[in-house]
Order: structure tokens, then C-alpha cells, then sequence
């Protein structure tokens, strides 16, 4: 019996820790390659271990709770067979959330009596709202399985998700719309007894009196106080402030919005719009894109945009659209509202909130009128952008100026002021809300 570790893998570049939220199986339990075993969560995402070999769990070495770094050993799994020893080690890097180069073992015979059948074509599984782990994902596609009738199996998993035995009974009822409800087993969870440490000194509980209610943050709030503190203390932050009117950006969106929601199903926001304007600033002053390390001045080469978006819960999480400047208009509203979507229910991956290289905040969604939004580490600048209201506005005319109605709205640009001067800093700002506002109120969609 060879012993295969289990090790915590590398989750996106700036990721170095994460927390053991729930371990899906306890010391003792038979598992499959592939077959999630831990849930863990990092300060950008939450996501799950699978098993990297057939076996029995011998050990867990880091209990719920607990913190662990990338590459630290966090079980071992009694493996059979030779050469069981390579699935541990940095290959277990591959493998979260992402389907592995080997192919699954084989989930059951096919109608035509073979081992395997024809991998299906077009198994986009970002276009799913619901998670499927690696096991699941490689069994769909050596059996011809859709994304589509993956998504009507009944998953009697935890919080409802696909199993490897909702998947197989779903093959052996021929294709039916549903798989028959299973019997759901017991939770499972680390049996074992947290390893002795020393006592902790207990610091004298804090009164608050009577008239008050105590409310513990959780961990996502405890890591954004955290990183927001940091930031401070890292970059010096300057606010810079202009007022753009977007009354072409209006009125052109009040003409297409109907039309584009007809034609691809889904909203066109305000929030595409202004990245888009953003992108081409950030070309016309490229030392916005960038990070400081020591005395260093990092420039980078592709226009990352992190869009903050407010959960359901009231934490906040930044994914990040890559390579921004790759997209017409139509791609950043699909980006967008997919983005904005998932991170609502918590299914952003890992790599979806890693490698930004500049934000934006849209304040204005909560009516507010600006905003001093404090930098993503490790970028140098954020803008926020505020509630549209209309104002009465003087208007240059060849006939003179005139009074007006428009559309307008403030954009703060909070900058680090170590590397991004007030010159710098404005001047990218004002082109920002000069892109705006010369919006072609023509242009097609």
C-alpha cells in the first residue's frame, strides 16, 4: 500500500494560505480519484480539493478551522497500485475546480457495450451556475453528457450538489431528464480530535452593557478589514474629483436597451461603458497599469479590470475582467453581467479574482453621489464612479451659451501617491470623462 499526499494547491498568483473550511471526508472513508475530499477558502474565493488517487483516507493533518500554505501536506490517502506516489506533490497544483489531462476512470459502459464513449463536444461549464467537481466534469465527457442534463440531475450532495452516484444513476436511467432521488448519506466531517496545543491566555470578556447587540464578523468581512487596513497603510491615497455630463450616454442607451436585451437575452448596463472608457485611458497613460515592488516600478503589459460587486451577505469581492481591451462593447456587457452574476451566488473561480491591474467601483448603484474608494493591493488606482442625476448644466452653442438639462456624474480617482502624482492622476481621470462625453450617440451595437 503506497501513501499518497494530499497537498493544498496553488490557487492564483497572489494566493499563498487557506482556511479548511469543511472536510467532506473523515479519516477512514473510501475515496476516488478526483473525488472532492476539502472544502477551503482564501481571501478571494471559496473552492474544493479532490482526491488525488483512489484509497482510503489514513490521515487528515490540518483540521477545520485551521490555516494552511500552499503546499503544505493536509492529508494522506492509503493508495493501491505502483507509482501512486506521483499523483501527490505538484501535480495536485492542477487540479481545483479544473478539469485534469488524464482521463476518468470509466463510469459505466456505454449502450454500445464499450468502455468509454466519444467525448461530447462543447463542454463549456462556465455558461453553469452550479459547480460540478473534476470526477463529475471528466465522467460527462467520456459519456456524452451535456452541461445542460448535467444541470437537471437532482444533486444529492452537499448543498445540492452532483455526486458521483447522482451522475451514474443518471447513465444507467438512459438519458431520463432527472436521476432518481438517492438516499443522501450522512455529512461527513473530520472525525478526529484536534491535535493538543498549548492554553491560550483568555483576555477578560468586554462589557458592553445591555443596550446593545454583539455581531461577530465573518471570516470574508474579517479578511476585507484586513486588506483594507493594509492598503491604507501601504499607499499614501490621493482622491481626484471631475464631473462628466453622459447625456449622450443616456440617451443612446435608452435607444438600444430594448433592442440588444431582445437580441442576447440579457441587460446592457452603464458598467461596460465606462470600463470601456477606462481602457482606453489607460492606453493613453500606461503608468496607471501599474504596481510598485520596493523601488521598483512593475508596468504591465495587459489591461486587467477588476469591477468591485456587492454580495447578497454585504461583503464585497473585485473579479476581474482580463485582458479588458480584447473586447468590443458587446463582450464587456456579457463579461460583465457574468461576472457580476456568479460573484452574487459564489461561484467566481480562483483564477476569476487574481491579476488585476485596475478597478472600478460603481457607487453610483447604491445612489451615491461619489466615492473614495481605497485601492486593490497591488494596484496603484481605483475610480469610482457616481449616480447619474440630472442637473441644469450651461451649454456652448455657435449661437452663444444656453441653459440645458443634462445628464451628469462625478468620478473620483483614488491613486497611490508614492508613484501616481496629482498631474498624473487628474489627467487620467479628465480623459476618462472625456471618453465619456464624447460618446457617439450613433454608433451601433
Amino acid at each position: 500500500m503506497a501513501q499518497v499526499e494530499v497537498t493544498l494547491p496553488k490557487m492564483g498568483e497572489s494566493v499563498a494560505e487557506a482556511t479548511i473550511t469543511t472536510w467532506l471526508k473523515s479519516e477512514g472513508d473510501t475515496v476516488e480519484a478526483e473525488e472532492s475530499i476539502v472544502e477551503i477558502a482564501t481571501d478571494k474565493v471559496d473552492s474544493e480539493v479532490p482526491a488525488p488517487a483512489d484509497g482510503v483516507i489514513k490521515e487528515i493533518k490540518v483540521n477545520e478551522g485551521d490555516v494552511a500554505q500552499v503546499g503544505d501536506v493536509i492529508a494522506v490517502i492509503e493508495a493501491e497500485g505502483e507509482g501512486a506516489e506521483e499523483a501527490s506533490g505538484s501535480d495536485q497544483e492542477e487540479t481545483t475546480q479544473e478539469e485534469t489531462a488524464a482521463p476518468a476512470p470509466a463510469a459505466a459502459s456505454s449502450n454500445n457495450g464499450s468502455a468509454t464513449a466519444p467525448a461530447a463536444q462543447g463542454h463549456d461549464f462556465s455558461k453553469s451556475d452550479r459547480f460540478y467537481s473534476p470526477l463529475v466534469k471528466n465522467i460527462a465527457k467520456e459519456e456524452g453528457i451535456s452541461v445542460e442534463q448535467l444541470d437537471q440531475i437532482d444533486g444529492t450532495g452537499q448543498n445540492g450538489r452532483v455526486t458521483k452516484a447522482d451522475i451514474l444513476g443518471f447513465i444507467e436511467n438512459a438519458g431520463a431528464q432527472k436521476a432518481a432521488p438517492q438516499q443522501k448519506s450522512a455529512p461527513a466531517s473530520a472525525s478526529q480530535p484536534k491535535a493538543a496545543s498549548q492554553p491560550e491566555q483568555v483576555k477578560p470578556a468586554k462589557s458592553y452593557g445591555d443596550d446593545v447587540e454583539i455581531i461577530e464578523m465573518d471570516r470574508m468581512r474579517k479578511i476585507i478589514a484586513k486588506n483594507m487596513r493594509e492598503s491604507k497603510q501601504i499607499s499614501p491615497h490621493v482622491t481626484s474629483f471631475v464631473e462628466a455630463d453622459v447625456t449622450n450616454i443616456v440617451n443612446w442607451r435608452n435607444k438600444v436597451k430594448n433592442e440588444f436585451q431582445k437580441r442576447e437575452g440579457e441587460k446592457i448596463t452603464f458598467t461596460p461603458i465606462f470600463i470601456e472608457a477606462i481602457v482606453k485611458a489607460i492606453k493613453d497613460f500606461p503608468l496607471i497599469n501599474v504596481s510598485v515592488d520596493g523601488d521598483n516600478i512593475v508596468r504591465k503589459k495587459r489591461i486587467n479590470i477588476g469591477m468591485a460587486a456587492a454580495t447578497p451577505s454585504g461583503n464585497l469581492i473585485v473579479p476581474v475582467i482580463h485582458d479588458a481591451d480584447q473586447y468590443n462593447l458587446v463582450g464587456l456587457s456579457k463579461k460583465v453581467n457574468d461576472l457580476a452574476n456568479r460573484a452574487r451566488n459564489n461561484k467566481l473561480k480562483p483564477e476569476e479574482i487574481d491579476g488585476g491591474t485596475y478597478s472600478i467601483s460603481n457607487v453610483g448603484s447604491f445612489g451615491n453621489v461619489m466615492g473614495t474608494p481605497i485601492i486593490p493591493q497591488p494596484q496603484v488606482a481605483i475610480m469610482a464612479v457616481g449616480s447619474i442625476q440630472k442637473k441644469p448644466a450651461v451649454i456652448e452653442t455657435e449661437a452663444g451659451d444656453t441653459l440645458g438639462i443634462r445628464h451628469m456624474m462625478y468620478l473620483s480617482h483614488s491613486y497611490d501617491h508614492r508613484v501616481v502624482d496629482g498631474a498624473l492622476g487628474g489627467m487620467f481621470v479628465r480623459k476618462v470623462a472625456d471618453y465619456l462625453e464624447s460618446f457617439d450617440v450613433s454608433r451601433d451595437i
